[in-house]
């Protein structure tokens, strides 16, 4: 196994001509797709991993200034297609590995057939003719309530990230994989995010993309899966499931299994 390999905990399941990229977002691990796994891995060859800084990777691996931006991660997504030697694959990539994987496919658009987003945004901030659903002084409370204790915050965020009940299995999958992160990473990691714009990026994707979104989310609003497909360089389509929550893979894989199942196999001028 090679040294990208071990640091991520990449994972090969399955046979096929055809690979899957699973990819995860903040606060979980590659576990976050265990439902949709074993529906793949009879067709395609399935590479899972876990992005640095979550709480199943080494913390001593975690490059502060390396993970100050998202690019770091996007070249570690491109390091591990690279060592695996896999030419191309179908990536499939939720909330912020979504934009991972834009900002990869960018820059190596041969690695990638297609880009599959789950609750991606380019933008958590509202600007002006642009609604990310947060405010400034949301996120500097957030944040402090991340610094004053991390597992007090976790037990809120959890169910409010998740929708729904707040003693579901997936709520208490959730505040596990968060709880497993360690605290100084886990506000970086996501002050980066909270605070990133990758909307200048979007001319440039020109992979084809599967923007899929819950109808509601604490962290993206729905107008944004809309302002992705306006403005990607490449071919796109929309779906909104009739879901709740930022994790609809983990809270409602009935109804988001099948939706996913139908966009990995699909290509969008098929869809037409």
């Amino acid at each position: 196994m090679g040294i990208v390999e071990e640091a991520h905990n990449v994972k090969i399941l399955g046979t096929g001509d055809r690979t899957i990229v699973l990819a995860h977002g903040f606060g979980t691990d590659q576990s976050v797709w265990k439902h949709l796994v074993p529906h793949l891995v009879d067709n395609y060859k399935v590479v899972l991993f876990d992005n640095m800084g979550a709480g199943t990777t080494n913390p001593d691996y975690f490059d502060f200034e390396r993970y100050s931006t998202l690019e770091g991660y996007a070249y570690d997504v491109i390091a591990i297609l690279e060592e695996l030697q896999i030419p191309c694959c179908i990536y499939v990539g939720h909330s912020v590995s979504a934009m991972i994987g834009a900002i990869a496919s960018v820059a190596r658009p041969d690695l990638f057939t297609k880009l599959v987003t789950v609750s991606g945004s380019p933008r958590y901030l509202n600007d002006v003719d642009y609604y990310g659903g947060f405010e400034q002084e949301d996120l500097d409370q957030l944040f402090e309530a991340m610094r004053s204790n991390y597992k007090a915050w976790c037990s809120g965020f959890a169910p409010l990230a998740i929708g729904g009940d707040m003693d579901s299995v997936a709520v208490q999958e959730f505040s596990r994989t968060l709880f497993n992160m360690r605290p100084d990473v886990a506000l970086s990691v996501l002050q980066i995010i909270f605070q990133s714009d990758l909307r200048h990026m979007l001319p440039h994707v020109t992979v084809p993309c599967h923007i899929i979104q819950s109808m509601k989310d604490l962290a993206v609003p729905v107008v944004v899966s809309e302002y992705l497909h306006q403005n990607l360089g490449g071919e796109s389509i929309v779906e909104v499931m009739s879901t709740d929550g930022h994790l609809p893979q983990l809270s409602s894989p009935d109804v988001v299994i099948p939706v996913l199942l139908r966009h990995i196999r699909f290509d969008i001028s098929v869809d037409k």
